[in-house]
Order: structure tokens, then C-alpha cells, then sequence
């Protein structure tokens, strides 16, 4: 069997693996981020004066997952008391929508409100009410999985530096490149996560601002669906801004509010991820634009839209461990930004 012939099938066994078993595989690697999240924390608070001192690592990182969880609760009951609410008020627009409906119509000369008609008395309350409440039971499960995991994660890691050591007990430069390796791939995640967690704080607060000075409705909601989709690189942001600027036009039945928050949040966006955002990450990723578009598109069809949020982190960590292979880092070399990686092999 030819090398090309056993790529091809190693391939799509992975491949297959990946979408059969993602109901496993995306909590555990959520866990893992949440590990990852967990040991930055800890880590600021190593310079917190006294509590840094005395307390001791084990009961720090408890008490980070512990707040963690708690901002994490708080924001998914706000966000789903808002969800609920826009759902409950949909009809407070609806003179709005039939007199944008009539506008289109003379404008373009189309009879958009006999559609719009149509698809609304084909809506079935019932099985929208089936599907949210699917959905919130999965996130459920999801969120009990990615505490598992973390939890067995937490202990494994109390070894791992023991077992490390006995594998590589008659190679000690071996252990040494592979924990540098290691350290590599948690600070570089590490990094693309804070950086990424800053600037879309940043990114929903200032958007958050302009939604309360334009009164739009459940401007927090808008604010926090931008700060998530900006973990999504390219389309997140475009679909941040037109989102609450659809729901904009809908509320006050006016094309130039709209077009307003439109551009203004727009622009935050255009400022922030093409100025801000790459002088902040720098070359730390060090992916090409290409690599970062197709593993976009790529993890986006296996996973949907949790492969488009983690797609940066997981092609950053691959990258680097091909990178530290003779046999690979040809191709690690073809997919970084600039062809330029550290010489370290294991």
C-alpha cells in the first residue's frame, strides 16, 4: 500500500471519527480550554498579594473554576431570559414589518407580504417550543460532560509530569523538548484565548454602547451574541453586526436607524479586527490567512458552528506538533504565516 493510498484512508477515518464522535469529542475539548482558562487564572492570581502566597494551588484552582462557572451561569440565564423575551414580543413588531413589507413592495414592485404571510402560517409553535427546549437540554448534558471531563483532567494533570518522566526516564533531552512542546501549545492557546476573550469584550461593550444610545431592545443580548460570534474568525464579526441591525430595522420600522447602527458598529468591528486585534495578537498564531479560511470552513462543516469557535486553537496546536517532526515540518513550514517555525524535533 502506497503512502497516498494510506493518507487517504487515515484520513477519513479521522474524519469519520470526527463526526461520529463529536458528541464526546467537542465537550472534551471544551474541558480542555476550560483547563487551559483555568491554569491562566490561577496563574494572575500567583501575583494577588497574600492569597498568591498561602493558598495553595490546589484550592486556586478550584476557586477559578468555581468563579468561572458562576460568570458563565449568570450569562446563560441572562442570555436565555433575553432569548425568551424576543420570542415573547415578536408581535410588538409586527405593524413595523407590514409597513417595511409595503415599502419593498412599491419600491421593488413585489409582493413580499403574501411570502411573509405564508411562511407565518406555517409556523408551528409546538415544534419551535420541541426544538429550544432540545437545544437547551443539550447544552445542559454538554455543560455536565465538559465538568467531567475538566474534573478528570484536574487529576490526571496531578501525575502527568511523574509518568512524563518514566517514559522518557532514558532520554532526559527527549522529556526536556517535549514539555518545552507542551508549554508551547498552552501558552500560545492560552494567549489566543485572552487576547480573543479582550478584544471581544471590548467589541460587545463598545457595540453594547451604541445599542443603549440608539434604545434597541435587549441591547445586552445583541452586545454578548457579538462578543460570542467574535470568537468565529472573518464571518463572526459580519454576522455580529448585521444581526442586531435586522432586529434594529424591525423595531422602528426605519431604514436610515438601521443603516445607522449598521455602520457605526460596523466600524468598530472594521477598527478593532483589522488594527487592534493584529498589532495585539501579533505573529503568535502564526497561521496563514488561507489555513485559517479552509480550517474555518473546514471545522465548520464537521462540528457546525462550535467547529467555527474552536477552529483557530486546534489548527494552532496542530501546527505545532508538526512542526517538532522531521517527517512533518515540511508541511507545518507550507502552513504557517511566514515559514518561519521553531527547530526543536522531539
Amino acid at each position: 500500500m502506497n503512502k497516498l493510498s494510506q493518507f487517504v484512508i487515515g484520513s477519513t477515518g479521522i474524519i469519520v471519527v470526527l463526526i461520529y464522535g463529536q458528541s464526546i469529542l467537542i465537550p472534551f475539548i471544551f474541558a480542555l480550554l476550560l483547563w487551559f482558562t483555568v491554569r491562566i487564572f490561577t496563574s494572575f492570581s500567583q501575583k494577588i498579594p497574600l492569597y498568591g502566597k498561602w493558598v495553595p494551588d490546589g484550592i486556586k484552582k478550584l476557586i477559578s473554576t468555581a468563579l468561572i462557572f458562576f460568570v458563565l451561569v449568570i450569562l446563560t440565564q441572562i442570555i436565555l431570559s433575553s432569548f425568551n423575551s424576543i420570542i415573547m414580543s415578536h408581535h410588538d413588531y409586527d405593524q413595523n414589518i407590514s409597513n417595511l413589507t409595503e415599502i419593498i413592495n412599491k419600491r421593488f414592485n413585489i409582493d413580499v407580504q403574501a411570502y411573509v404571510q405564508t411562511q407565518i402560517s406555517e409556523i408551528n409553535i409546538g415544534t419551535i417550543a420541541e426544538t429550544l427546549f432540545d437545544a437547551v437540554s443539550n447544552i445542559i448534558s454538554s455543560t455536565l460532560m465538559i465538568l467531567l471531563f475538566a474534573i478528570f483532567i484536574f487529576i490526571e494533570e496531578i501525575h502527568l509530569s511523574n509518568k512524563l518522566k518514566q517514559v522518557f526516564s532514558s532520554s532526559a533531552k527527549k522529556y526536556e523538548k517535549l514539555n518545552a512542546t507542551l508549554g508551547k501549545i498552552e501558552w500560545s492557546v492560552a494567549r489566543y484565548l485572552g487576547i480573543k476573550t479582550l478584544i471581544s469584550l471590548i467589541t460587545g461593550v463598545s457595540s453594547y454602547i451604541v445599542f443603549v444610545f440608539a434604545d434597541l431592545n435587549f441591547a445586552i443580548f445583541w452586545a454578548f451574541l457579538i462578543f460570542i460570534l467574535n470568537y468565529i474568525p472573518t464571518i463572526g464579526s459580519l454576522l455580529g453586526t448585521i444581526f442586531p441591525s435586522v432586529f434594529c430595522l424591525l423595531q422602528f420600522g426605519d431604514f436610515s436607524m438601521a443603516f445607522t447602527v449598521l455602520f457605526i458598529v460596523g466600524s468598530i468591528q472594521v477598527i478593532i479586527g483589522n488594527f487592534i486585534e493584529p498589532k495585539w495578537l501579533g505573529n503568535s498564531m502564526n497561521i496563514s490567512p488561507l489555513l485559517s479560511i479552509l480550517s474555518l470552513v473546514f471545522w465548520g462543516i464537521i462540528w457546525g458552528t462550535t467547529g467555527m469557535v474552536i477552529s483557530v486553537p486546534i489548527t494552532v496546536v496542530i501546527l505545532i506538533i508538526l512542526s517538532q517532526f522531521e517527517s512533518t515540518k515540511s508541511i507545518a513550514i507550507l502552513l504557517s504565516e511566514k515559514g518561519e517555525i521553531e527547530k526543536n524535533e522531539l
